[in-house]
């Protein structure tokens, strides 16, 4: 086993069975709310929880699905789509949020701040 410096830049957030497949949790990670999916193949993603377009901490509640290639939550406000994979906003792109990295390790889900 490994024991590299990256490895404490990884949050422990759930165990894999606390999340509901299709659904999402909200994390706290290093004072930063973020939208933890499972979706129903065991894909992982992380999102910033907090909707830009609303100011609310929400979108860790909002509705998985997939629009053309892209995998999305619907903000349960004003219904724009984030794109899992990047964060991005489709309806309105100024308005995206950061991807936080995700990981399984065992049957502890970890994330870790992206590069945006």
């Amino acid at each position: 086993m490994s024991h590299d410096m990256t490895q404490i830049d990884w949050t422990t957030v759930c165990q894999i069975d606390e999340i509901v497949p299709n659904t999402g949790v909200c994390a706290l990670v290093g004072g930063e709310q973020v939208a933890v999916f499972r979706l129903g193949d065991g894909a992982l993603f992380a999102i910033d929880n907090i909707d830009p377009n609303s100011g609310a901490s929400v979108l860790s509640r909002g509705l998985l699905g997939s629009l053309g290639e892209r995998v999305v939550v619907a903000s349960p406000i004003y219904k724009q789509h984030f794109d899992l994979r990047s964060g991005e906003c489709l309806e309105a792109p100024e308005h995206g949020v950061r991807a936080w990295q995700v990981r399984r390790e065992g049957d502890a889900i970890q994330v870790r701040r992206g590069d945006r």
